[in-house]
């Protein structure tokens, strides 16, 4: 480190200093001095030269290029491939389904009283509570140019009185017959020449392709929207029946509330579903639509015009999916390549079936020649039936293929057709029938008895004074004859429990 004295007016290096000498001995001090300087100049060089060889040097050398002029002799042109149909979303057209359909799908609402109701005596006349008007909307499709009209069975099973718009007019709409297990109603109103839907082949209806759903979401007339085919057959448990038969087209099309009963069609504007239920957290789309397929529907709509009641063919038992889990559960062969078929997993000992020879943990694969693999499947062939008709069941046994025939049969156990029979009282002032639950009281008349004891529309009686009731002929019996305290119960059109309790004198 250079050290500045006080005295100079340069630096000081301390450790080098010149003693006067001989003349040989500087000659010879001199040449060695520059002997060293000469050594560490050359050293200096060669270690500059490894430096720069071995570190500074780039390790590759720049690429030289010779530039010369190109001009192609024709310009390129890409190769393109024609394809056989085009996928764009630019052909895809649904003006001519919209134009084919709307004029078919109408809109309805539903009215009813809502009646709070005490537990006291109640006499002719008498009682209390309050009563508040509901209305409800929902769509309906125009089935025949006479004034059928189909729509879903929650749109009005709790409806005291029915309104069809159609064409900027309302009509009062006669309630023909409902089917809880496929959640479908007929209604009539009185016009005629009405533009009936064309109604297509659900079962040619393949996944991937377009439909258009036509309703009234929000109350909003004659909305169109359109998706594609995302699944058929789907079972999603929402039908509360005892005999549900779900095997529902599932679509992306837009389905809001509002848009029950109203149409789904294909690009043609032909009917192939009813829309009936959506799939959501928040009760509006979320790209989850239900819809019944048209070839369950027409059969449901010729039964209820005809004859008031669904004719159910019943097999005689019940089936579960034959997978992997139930293989197990029910003992089956796992070691298979895939699981083909259902399960026979419960039988009636004097049902159809039982009585062919299947039995218990039988594998069905065929019905009639068509493969079937899964419950839904399984429900939609049994929909397509009539009681009396004949079937053929391929099944496997001990990993053997048998077949046999077999009648199927009404819920009686007869292959005889059942019809609605409709029991009506003046003194009870209403209509009354049987069903699976009870009794079901209907079109209740201002005067009539059922109307002053309060009675709501669409009622089912289950209980009467502890007793259950199924036989229509005995509730009017016991109205018109009993005297004293009444401990009724039953349940409203929109399922929930009414128990009554009232005078009769």
């Amino acid at each position: 480190m250079p050290i500045f004295p006080a005295h100079t007016s340069g630096p000081v290096f301390v450790g080098w200093a010149v003693k006067p000498q001989t003349g040989f001995v500087v000659i010879y001090k001199v040449m060695r001095t520059l002997y060293t300087l000469i050594i560490g100049f050359v050293a200096g060089l060669a270690g500059s030269y490894v430096f720069y060889r071995n570190i500074a040097k780039p390790e590759t050398e720049p690429a030289s290029y010779q530039v010369t002029s190109y001009t192609p002799t024709e310009p390129y042109r890409p190769t393109i491939v024609e394809s056989a149909g085009s996928s764009s979303l630019e052909n895809v057209d649904f003006s001519f389904a919209a134009t084919r359909a709307i004029p078919s799908v109408v809109f309805i609402n539903s009215i009813s009283q809502t009646t709070n109701t005490f537990s006291f005596d109640w006499f002719f006349g008498g009682g209390g509570g309050g009563s508040q008007q509901r209305v409800s909307s929902g769509s309906g499709v125009i089935f025949t140019a006479d004034g059928y009209i189909v729509t879903n069975n929650h749109v009005v099973e709790e409806a005291e009185r029915i309104e069809v718009n159609y064409n900027k007019k309302v009509y009062t709409a006669e309630l023909i017959g409902t089917d809880p297990s496929t959640d479908l109603a007929v209604l009539k109103i009185s016009e005629k020449n009405l533009p009936a839907i064309t109604l297509g082949d659900s079962k040619k209806l393949s996944v991937g392709e377009w439909v258009v759903a036509v309703g009234n979401p929000f109350s909003l007339s004659s909305t169109v929207t359109a998706g594609i085919v995302s699944a058929k057959g789907r079972r999603i448990g929402i039908l509360e029946d005892r005999f549900p038969i779900e095997s529902f087209i599932q679509t992306d099309a837009a389905i809001n509330p509002g848009n029950s009963g109203g149409a789904l069609v294909n690009k043609n504007g032909e009917l192939v579903g009813i829309n009936t239920a959506i799939l959501s957290r928040t009760g509006s789309y979320t790209g989850y639509a239900f819809a019944v397929p048209t070839d369950i529907v027409r059969k449901v709509v010729e039964d209820l015009i005809r004859h008031g009641i669904v004719q159910k063919a019943f097999f005689g038992g019940d089936v579960l999916e034959y997978n992997f889990a139930n293989a197990q559960k029910y003992e089956l062969n796992t070691d298979v390549q895939s699981f083909h078929g259902i399960v026979l997993a419960k039988l009636d000992e004097n049902g159809p079936a039982a009585k062919a020879g299947l039995k218990l943990r039988d594998i069905i694969t065929k019905i009639n020649g068509v493969e079937i693999n899964s419950e839904s499947a399984f429900d939609e062939m049994l929909s397509y039936a009539y009681p009396g008709d004949e079937i053929e069941v391929t099944y496997e046994r001990n990993q053997k293929t048998n077949t046999v025939r077999f009648q199927l049969v009404n819920k009686n156990g007869t292959t005889t057709v059942i019809k609605r029979k409709i029991y009506s009282d003046s003194n009870l002032g209403a209509q009354l029938e049987a069903t699976d639950y009870g009794v079901k009281v209907n079109k209740i008349r201002e005067g009539g008895l059922f109307k002053r004891l309060g009675i709501p529309e669409n009622y089912t009686i289950v209980i009467l004074n502890r007793n259950r009731v199924n036989d229509p002929q005995k509730v009017i019996d016991f109205f018109n004859d009993y005297k004293g305290t009444v401990y009724m119960n039953g349940f409203t059109s929109a399922k929930q429990e009414m128990p009554l309790r009232f005078n009769l004198r």
